[in-house]
């Protein structure tokens, strides 16, 4: 016997405008109230209005953030804010988490952030805005319907826009076995912005971080060893330095219907080398600066370091060393980034069941392609010197130093194998027939040039033991720039001058 519910007629009504808000009435938002506490630097306006725009199948709404400092509230920023679920349907800005580090909120509807309040879900429900307490009795009253329809709704919208919403902290990584403790974000909203790179491992997005830019690298779920790998690299004590991309945290985005896992660093605006090296040509001087500055931060991550101040800094192969993995800061530092193949190497422990045979098949070493690598410290280090010597030729393939036409830009081994070499490709050239990079005639005749190829042919060495550390490497091009500080193509030296009157540091490796 089947039992009919009858619903009043003003009840139906209730629940079709309900429904139909959700998904089609929303409160559209044409303009925000605008305040920037960092005017100056930024050099924007101080406050006013702003007006919003954005794709049209996208929301736009209003946003607020603000620091209670010893009782007094400091906004930090109001303005216009991008398509975000958890903006969906509010039209008043509430901050609800507790005791966050900066509150922030957002909401629908012109100017609905002139106001801002802080109501946290744990307070008694007599202390926050009496709206709350009218939606919580008419959802009460209509929970057998609405509550479903709402779980429905709400899971529909979190997985079209999951990517937009701003987390709520950054996790720990991995569930089993102890991991170090996770940078947190402390409840500041993280938007992304727009993709910068696509590659093996997933995406690089620009993202806004309060007043900055950030990175985040995205990796899907099959990744997830990578992103461990990183997270734990990045983890290990020291492993700040000005050469080294900097770390900020990672987190877990989960909304049950697909897991991503991101990791958060600087923004650096000029992107990679290979970015740079595409669209640039370069001096001798910012030649010296970019390949000083990134032998620097791969003699940093190859030193073993057991006074440091942070605690013991182990030594860490990168395995996956290229131009694409080197960044470059506003004023051209190199920085070295990626290190989801990185080992790192501590005393009395083995380099346990690592894969040799990793990277990127145009950058591996003679011992790579040929599956004879030696699983000690010093090879895996090694390994990374071969790989750096092929960034310093795509540095030197763009530099205007020389007396002779600047090339347009070509990977390693492009004008060999092509832009998709295949192992057998790369084996061929590197291992049978010892093939490396052209050296142009024309960089021989300037001093500092003809230096850099010593150098390069010192890295790429197909004896591993022959080849330079990355330390030697960078008081190198120390000395060339020295001593080769700039030379214009009037002032030519031959090979013979060169060698004969130019001590350069010890070609043996100092690993």
């Amino acid at each position: 016997e089947l039992t009919c519910w009858k619903l009043p007629v003003h009840v139906l009504l209730l629940l079709f405008l309900l429904a139909s808000g959700a998904i089609l009435g929303r409160s559209e938002t044409q303009e925000c109230v605008y305040y920037n506490s960092s005017w100056e630097k930024e050099r924007t306006n101080r406050s006013g209005i702003e007006p919003c725009y954005g794709e049209k199948d996208k929301r736009r709404h209003c946003f607020a953030t603000w620091k209670n400092v010893s009782g007094t509230v400091e906004v930090v920023k109001q303005g216009c804010w991008l398509d975000d679920v958890n903006c969906y349907d509010s039209n008043e800005c509430v901050e609800k988490k507790e005791s966050p580090d900066v509150f922030f909120c957002c909401c629908e509807g012109n100017m609905c952030n002139e106001r801002f309040l802080y109501a946290p879900e744990g307070l008694p429900q007599s202390q926050t805005h009496q709206s709350t307490a009218y939606s919580t009795t008419l959802l009460y009253s209509l929970v057998p319907i609405i509550g479903l329809a709402a779980v429905v709704l709400f899971s529909f919208w979190m997985w079209r826009h999951h990517k937009l919403a701003y987390p709520a902290a950054l996790v720990p990584t991995h569930d089993p076995g102890p991991s170090p403790p996770s940078p947190v974000l402390g409840h500041k909203p993280l938007q992304l912005i727009e993709v910068k790179a696509r590659g093996r491992f997933g995406c690089v997005w620009k993202a806004q971080l309060l007043n900055e830019y950030v990175a985040v690298k995205i990796f899907p779920i099959q990744d997830k060893l990578s992103w461990q790998n990183e997270y734990e690299i990045y983890s290990v004590s020291g492993m700040k330095h000005d050469s080294i991309l900097h770390f900020i945290g990672v987190e877990k985005r989960n909304n049950n219907l697909d897991l991503e896992l991101w990791l958060i660093t600087a923004y650096h605006d000029k992107g990679s080398l290979t970015d740079y090296l595409k669209a640039n040509v370069v001096s001798w001087n910012e030649l010296c600066h970019i390949a000083q500055t990134a032998a620097r931060g791969l003699a940093y991550l190859h030193e073993d370091i057991p006074g440091h101040k942070d605690g013991h800094k182990p030594s860490i192969a990168h395995r996956d060393i290229k131009s694409k993995n080197v960044l470059l800061k506003t004023n051209l530092t190199a920085c070295i980034a990626d290190f989801g193949l990185a080992l790192k190497f501590e005393a009395g422990k083995s380099a346990g069941d690592t894969h040799g045979q990793v990277g990127t098949r145009r950058y591996m070493a003679p011992e790579v392609l040929e599956g004879a690598i030696n699983f000690q410290r010093d090879s895996f280090l090694r390994i990374d010197m071969y790989a750096f010597g092929l960034v310093l030729w795509e540095l030197a393939s763009r530099c205007t130093a020389a007396d002779g036409p600047v090339d347009e830009y070509m990977l390693p081994f492009e004008e060999e194998v092509g832009q998709h070499p295949s192992l057998e490709d790369m084996q061929e050239v590197v291992v049978h027939k010892k093939l490396r990079p052209c050296l142009r005639d024309c960089w021989q005749k300037h001093m500092g040039l003809a230096m850099l190829c010593e150098t390069i042919e010192d890295c790429w060495d197909h004896e591993a033991e022959a080849r330079l550390s990355a330390g030697c490497v960078e008081e190198r091009i120390g000395q060339m720039q020295r001593q080769a500080p700039i030379i214009g193509p009037e002032e030519i030296v031959t090979v013979v001058t060169m060698v004969t009157n130019v001590d350069l540091p010890p070609k043996e490796s100092s690993l």
